[in-house]
């Protein structure tokens, strides 16, 4: 049987870094990996508050809080913004930073400095798009459409692209890092087909990236010159094309998507698995779907250009956009027959994963319809737009993160977070989500436009079924948040394991030591091997090399290690 490297006798488990150390220049990838993810935090609770104030303005037909419906436009603009670029990608790089490298038994990343720098490009691009509001903030929508974007829109529009620019080199550079430390860093016994499917989904959102991000760069190069230099190339009056802007942003804006989806994905195949006590089901066509995912999210960007495009350029995209449907499909399925006889503990983190597979596949089924050429000139530019967008990369990416937060809080902190909370947490959230999403299909498809303050009398009972649930759902988020501090401080020691799983980054202590591991790693031959006699030994084996007097040395007390709790299905 195989086993791992664990910290040896007398190794004892890393105390927690001080705060300070999380406000400092750092190349552990422990300590960067934190710093992403409190910093994206940070950025959600923002665009959350700006999500608040378009919900108040729209709980009535007409104009209350929006003057002349600018301030309204830059509501809109820098919400999505925010939550994309400052939100879901950030925080999905540094749970990648802390998970990844532990997974594969490395000591760090392949380029710890490069890691530092990409993360610290973060904060002050932040800062610089927030700006934008002293000196006139954009109002194009975060697609940024010319003319809007270039001869509407104040300084802060500038502000925008460069800030763009910015984060757009810092995921150029975390995704050079993820591809190498993957390719190399992987400990003997690792093959291609023995690593976690997080990391396989880290993987392929590192590829688009890297495919990706210089064509929006290059797309935000010409929008910034047409609007400091004088240049024409989207001015149709001066030889230039508005449809050019389109082409370029929706090819990297699509598979980004994918960007926000796929480690929530990666994340889903990890809790499944350990919660249910069962193998994932179906492990390699789950990994060649990912891969599958970022190759054919680069064929499918002019779905959301159908009523720009001629009607014989129409079919080939809704052949394409149908056609990604299948990859998603397979990993949803094999999530449940990885589930389907499985002895299910629904915790915090397996209730965020199950949440995630219905309200994703709401959003799967609305993506379809959008993909009919039809059913897409009809809803173009609705509410319906709008609620698939967000049942994808809410009620997809953001629960995700909440099951990930759930899950790894152990192994980041030490400590556990308060199941009741949890549990509170995800009904509350799921609860309000629906009723502030799901009813914007239904004014969309009556014909309600997104992205203006004022609308028909006739939509105003739906939208304040949509505003009162949406502050609810507002309202959740500050549970989470007060279940992570208190954890912080009063939580139940976790152990090394609580989960008794075995993917290698619970094989050492928690929070994990400096360079993470003692001595030579060798992994356990199938990281989901749940329910195997092998497996069973193995965590027993486990169970007794991770006893306090191992970790701590002779004398040392348990406080920091309890025995795991026996897990049915072991």
């Amino acid at each position: 049987m195989a086993s791992v490297s664990v910290p040896l006798p007398g190794a004892q488990a890393a105390p927690r870094p001080k705060l300070g150390e999380y406000f400092r220049w750092s190349v552990d990838h422990k300590i960067i990996g934190v710093q992403y993810m409190v910093t994206a935090l940070v950025f959600f609770i923002i665009g959350g508050a700006l999500a608040m104030l378009i919900r108040l303005e729209l709980l009535t037909p007409g104009l209350d809080y929006s003057g002349t419906g600018s301030v309204y436009n830059s509501l809109f603009t820098m919400h999505a913004t925010v939550m994309i670029f400052l939100w879901i990608i950030p925080f999905w790089a540094g749970l990648g930073n802390y998970i990844v490298p532990l997974q594969l038994g490395a000591k760090d990343m392949a380029f710890p400095w490069l890691n530092a720098f990409a993360f610290w490009l973060i904060p002050p691009a932040g800062v610089l798009m927030l700006m934008g509001y002293f000196v006139g903030a954009p109002e194009a929508g975060w697609t940024s459409y010319p003319p809007l974007s270039v001869l509407f829109s104040g300084d802060g529009q500038t502000l925008w692209i460069i800030s763009l620019h910015i984060l757009g080199i810092s995921s150029i550079l975390g995704a050079i890092n993820f591809i190498v430390t993957i390719k190399n860093m992987r400990p003997e016994g690792m093959g291609w087909f023995q690593m976690p499917l997080f990391a396989w989904s880290q993987l392929a959102t590192s590829l688009i990236q890297i495919m990706g991000v210089p064509f929006l760069a290059g797309g935000l190069t010409l929008l910034l010159l047409d609007r400091v230099a004088g240049t024409a190339f989207f001015d149709p009056s001066r030889g230039g094309d508005v449809l050019v802007w389109q082409n370029i942003f929706w090819f990297y804006s699509h598979p980004a998507v994918y960007v926000m989806v796929l480690p929530g994905m990666g994340v889903l195949s990890e809790v499944i698995s350990v919660h249910s006590r069962k193998p994932v089901f179906g492990y390699k066509m789950i990994a060649f779907s990912s891969m599958g995912i970022a190759l054919v999210g680069f064929t499918v960007w002019a779905h959301h250009m159908f009523t720009s495009l001629s009607p014989e350029l129409r079919i080939p995209f809704m052949v394409t956009s149908f056609i990604i449907a299948i990859p998603t499909g397979i990993k949803i399925f094999s999530w449940i027959g990885t589930m389907w006889g499985g002895k299910i503990r629904f915790n915090s983190a397996m209730l965020f994963a199950v949440g995630f597979l219905s309200q994703f596949v709401i959003g799967g089924i609305s993506g379809m319809m959008l993909g009919a050429i039809p059913v897409d000139i009809h809803m173009h530019d609705t509410y319906f737009v709008v609620s698939h967008f967000h049942f994808v990369l809410y009620g997809g990416s953001v629960f995700a993160i909440y099951a990930a937060i759930y899950h790894w809080f152990p192994k980041v902190t030490g400590r556990l977070m308060d199941e009741g909370l949890g549990k509170l947490h995800f009904w509350v959230t799921y609860v309000s989500f629906f009723f502030t999403f799901f009813p914007q299909h239904l004014v969309g498809m009556q014909g309600m436009p997104r992205r203006v303050a004022e609308y028909a009398p006739e939509f105003q009972t739906l939208n304040v079924i949509i505003s009162l649930s949406a502050f609810v759902l507002g309202i959740s988020t500050f549970i989470i948040l007060y279940n992570m501090v208190w954890a912080v401080y009063r939580g139940k020691v976790s152990g090394p394991n609580p989960w008794r799983a075995l993917t290698l980054e619970w094989q050492t202590s928690s929070p994990p030591p400096a360079y993470n591991f003692k001595g030579e790693v060798i992994p356990f031959e199938d990281p989901y091997g749940y329910g195997s006699e092998a497996s069973k030994a193995y965590l027993d084996e486990m169970d007794t090399r991770l006893t306090p007097a191992n970790l701590l040395g002779k004398g040392g007390t348990a406080s920091g290690n309890p025995t795991p709790e026996p897990v049915a299905g072991d």
